[in-house]
């Protein structure tokens, strides 16, 4: 089945056959979900993790390089550098790959008020046009333990999720496919913004009717925004939104839920960055989503609370009166 095109049919990975050992793939980047996909990747070959420290995991199949040249020598390469990082590195990196390579990120964040995503950057700075993005409830403990999961594809090339399928899938772990790349990059990104709306709403102790009334409202906030940018609504609906929101609320570690609650309990803003730690892109993506409505004249009442919350304009009282004292539309 496919993640939102009924049409079209992604295969199972028991049906992914390879004529001989798969392609080396390699990993960009050392941080925490960098070296969960290096740790899933090693389960089905040879995998090259290009960092700037060895992470010593003692896996007989990977090959550690601070050199991005060796690079090259990959077909899937696998991005996993924080977006306000990329830029620099991908432009060094693209000086070593072609148009064989396959390019495909698993940023969060997004690049500017115009709310352009990583495959711009992808796209502009290096040579490879088949890109794609992976999203979607893919945790480190899915990638590390092999435990049960499903994940995402965005691309208009299927071998990019063919083969991001062939590194990764397994059969714990389903790979599916969506052509709205565009929407599949813009639900990864603007995830983080419900997520921080329900981790304040459970900090100020609202109710499962409240916070579902919310959330709700939040899917259909972040899906305006994405059809204004040319995505598909019903992409918002799947795995890289819904389907990522879902298994953060049931038990994920994501920072935004933590970041949430913080500043609904009084912290400051940067205590309450402080005490939610992680590499947390929502925030910033908050504010360039207020901007972005703004200018264009989209509602955006929840990325603009937290765009007030997170710079100091808003306590977590004035935030609650501002969110439930909207007037009330149809649904």
């Amino acid at each position: 089945m496919t993640e939102v095109e009924p049409g079209r049919v992604s295969r199972p990975y028991d049906d992914h056959v390879h004529e001989g050992p798969r392609p080396l793939v390699a990993v960009l980047g050392g941080g925490r979900f960098g070296l969960a996909l290096v740790k899933a990747a090693a389960r089905t070959g040879e995998v090259l993790l290009w960092s700037r420290r060895d992470p010593e995991l003692g896996l007989d199949n990977l090959r550690v390089t601070s050199d991005l040249a060796d690079v090259a020598a990959a077909e899937l390469v696998l991005m996993a550098v924080p977006s306000r990082y990329a830029e620099d590195m991908l432009r060094e990196a693209g000086c070593h790959l072609d148009g064989r390579h396959l390019l495909v990120h698993v940023s969060r964040g997004l690049l500017d008020d115009e709310l352009r995503t990583m495959s711009h950057v992808l796209k502009t700075v290096t040579p490879c046009r088949r890109v794609g993005v992976l999203a979607g409830p893919i945790s480190v403990d899915v990638l590390t333990n092999a435990s049960p999961g499903a994940g995402v594809v965005g691309s208009e090339f299927p071998e990019v999720a063919e083969a991001v399928r062939g590194a990764l899938g397994g059969p714990t772990l389903r790979i599916y496919d969506s052509s709205d790349m565009r929407g599949v990059e813009l639900a990864a990104a603007l995830t983080g913004l419900l997520l921080f709306t329900v981790g304040f709403a459970q900090g100020v102790g609202f109710g499962p009717s409240t916070i579902g009334a919310m959330t709700t409202r939040g899917v259909a906030e972040v899906a305006r925004i994405g059809m204004a940018l040319g995505a598909r609504a019903d992409t918002f609906g799947g795995l890289a939104c819904f389907g990522d929101l879902l298994a953060a609320v049931a038990g994920s570690d994501r920072p935004e839920l933590e970041l949430g609650r913080a500043l609904a309990e009084g912290a400051t803003p940067r205590a309450a960055l402080l005490r939610a730690g992680g590499n947390i892109e929502g925030i910033e993506v908050a504010r360039r989503v207020s901007t972005f409505g703004t200018r264009r004249k989209i509602r955006t009442p929840l990325a603009d609370v937290i765009a007030a919350m997170v710079g100091g304009e808003l306590t977590a009282s004035e935030a609650v009166r501002s969110l439930m004292g909207r007037d009330v539309g149809s649904e």
